[in-house]
């Protein structure tokens, strides 16, 4: 084999990319070609385009079970277009299982994702992913990176059965959890439901963060076009892997790098996405970052744009009432796209080399199958799931699901009810002396980026015990923490600044009046500025446990939620 090394902006560079710095790049090539041989790898393989497959399949990550599988298709596909696949492992974050929340790793993830790419001697690499966090993290990790890169999602499961009910996790895990809190359902029942809630491999099968994430991935041309929906574990998405293990090589010839297809262009077709599937909150935290390591701008302002003029037309839960195995069945994001086309930028690239337009002109028009997906011109909403909030409560911005919301809440004033933080909201949610009406807003203090820390799924806040038995299943609930995509309820959430980084959020106090206007997207706290002056000299930032290691560093360097939530030091100039 050659001894020779070659520049960084040749397209294919294979094993003699990034060698080891032994202070005789000769050498360093000839022991890497030793051990390559050693590994049963000949000097044709060697001469190949090399690729990289990042894996996350993990034990603690049950929606990544399958991704073995998955990366054995994509192998036959790298292979069959004359590459050379390699496998290798990143952090995986199984949602359900990481503690305090698996954003407080989505950061790392991508740093170990973008250096492992670096680092290591590829010339394109295929990112396999599905579990909320990881699909973002790998997208800012290609970003940062920029080489070659295309991203096979890990798909949802198929829907549960129970008493003749389809079930869609985790948005039925919270219905019924809060139907045994509430006292309707026994102990027996509650147990029968948590065997049925996950009948297979796969993401959350309703709209959920990872759904979303897979649907605003194809959206923004780095997967593979029809891929989002698909189940995890039908055969079509081995088939959709092993294309994609064909492009990759395809990419890596062209030179085809994540800057080409994360332009603004992209940015704003992914938006438009998400309003149009009433996707999950957290996928404005997870843009904003992505479009951040791109170098690409995007604030709450965009997002707010698009969702006043971008109808609700996918009929998933939790914004509709289908799951996604049925949403694939009708054509998946390939057709809502096509569907959105008047109002997206068609001539977005995307990894499969063509752009958006040429991609969804080889798809059907949407047909007829029942209403998961509609017309444009006859939506579910005439405006987008989510909406941009402002105000003097959260003068940087907050997010509400409106399309998984009260209507009869849009329009809201009460007295707040306030949790200091998490532990505050679990000893006294339940407290039958809890100062709280069906009027009351709810609102959760410190549990932001840094007040979290890693901003948690607390956002949603439990219904108290004595409202749910008074019938209540819905209540305005505000906090600076996130929510679950496959969460529902009259939520605002992301509230910034946060309150622990001095925000007015933690100004309010129990039997504060408080003001939600939907329509005015403003959410406010009506209490006299010279109170708030008052307030805010007695303030003391909370105080944090994290004086070493990783969980220090994002304590000290991660951005606020209109900012994504990256750390300073990683975001493009």
């Amino acid at each position: 084999m050659s001894t020779s090394t070659r520049d960084d902006r040749d397209p294919v560079l294979g094993i003699a990319r990034g060698l080891t710095d032994y202070g005789d790049p000769a050498f360093s090539l000839f022991l890497r070609g030793a051990y390559a041989r050693g590994s049963g790898l000949t000097a044709d393989d060697l001469s190949r385009p090399t690729i990289g497959i990042a894996q996350t399949w993990s034990e603690f990550n049950p929606c990544h079970r399958h991704l073995r599988e998955v990366a054995e298709s994509v192998k036959r596909g790298v292979l069959a277009a004359g590459g050379l696949p390699l496998e290798f492992p990143t952090i995986s974050l199984g949602e359900i299982y990481l503690s305090p929340t698996s954003m407080l790793f989505r950061n790392l993830m991508a740093m170990d994702t973008e250096e492992m790419i670096l680092s290591q001697p590829m010339d394109g690499v295929v990112l396999l992913g599905g579990c909320d966090k990881t699909l973002p993290a790998q997208l800012m990790g290609a970003a940062s990176a920029d080489r070659p890169a295309i991203v096979v999602t890990a798909g949802p499961m198929l829907t549960g059965r129970y008493e003749g009910a389809r079930l869609g996790a985790c948005t039925d895990c919270r219905g019924f959890w809060g139907e045994y809190r509430a006292g309707r359902l026994d102990a027996t029942r509650l147990e029968a439901v948590q065997g049925e809630l996950f009948p297979s491999t796969g993401t959350c099968m309703v709209m959920g963060t990872a759904s979303t994430m897979a649907a605003l991935t194809e959206a923004l041309g780095m997967t593979l076009p029809g891929m989002a929906a698909v189940p995890a574990p039908l055969a079509r998405r081995l088939r959709l892997a092993e294309a994609a293990g064909r492009r990759i090589v395809a990419m890596a010839r062209e030179d085809l790098r994540p800057s080409a297809i994360l332009t603004r262009a992209a940015f704003e077709n992914a938006v438009r996405v998400l309003m149009a599937t009433g996707g999950s909150t957290n996928a404005v935290v997870h843009l904003l970052a992505i479009a951040g390591r791109a170098g690409v701008p995007l604030t709450l302002d965009d997002f707010d744009r698009a969702s006043r003029d971008t109808p609700l037309i996918a009929n998933v839960r939790p914004s509709g009432k289908y799951h996604m195995e049925d949403l694939a069945e009708a054509g998946g994001i390939p057709v809502v796209i096509r569907e959105l086309a008047p109002l997206l930028n068609l001539d977005a690239r995307t990894a499969s080399g063509e752009t958006l337009g040429a991609e969804i002109d080889r798809f059907p028009a949407r047909g007829d199958w029942q209403d998961v997906i509609t017309p444009l011109d006859r939506p579910l909403r005439s405006e987008g799931g989510l909406a941009i909030l402002r105000g003097s409560l959260a003068p940087d911005g907050a997010v509400l699901k409106v399309s998984a919301a009260t209507p009869a809440l849009f329009q809201h004033r009460g007295p707040a009810c306030v949790f200091r933080d998490l532990a505050d909201l679990a000893a006294r949610v339940d407290d039958p002396a809890l100062p709280v009406t069906p009027q009351s807003v709810l609102v959760l203090q410190n549990a932001g980026p840094v007040g979290g820390p890693g901003m948690p799924e607390a956002g949603s806040l439990p219904i108290p015990k004595k409202l749910l038995a008074m019938g209540v299943r819905d209540i305005v609930r505000i906090s600076d923490a996130r929510m679950s995509g496959t969460a529902g309820g009259t939520v605002i959430l992301h509230v910034a600044p946060e309150a622990a980084a001095g925000g007015p959020l933690a100004l309010v106090r129990d039997g504060d009046d408080v003001a939600l206007d939907v329509q005015a997207r403003r959410v406010d706290l009506l209490v006299p500025e010279a109170e708030l002056v008052r307030r805010r000299a007695e303030w003391q930032p909370p105080t944090f446990q994290a004086r070493r290691g990783y969980r220090r560093l994002y304590v000290e360097r991660v951005l606020q939620a209109p900012d994504g939530c990256d750390f300073d030091f990683l975001r493009r100039a």
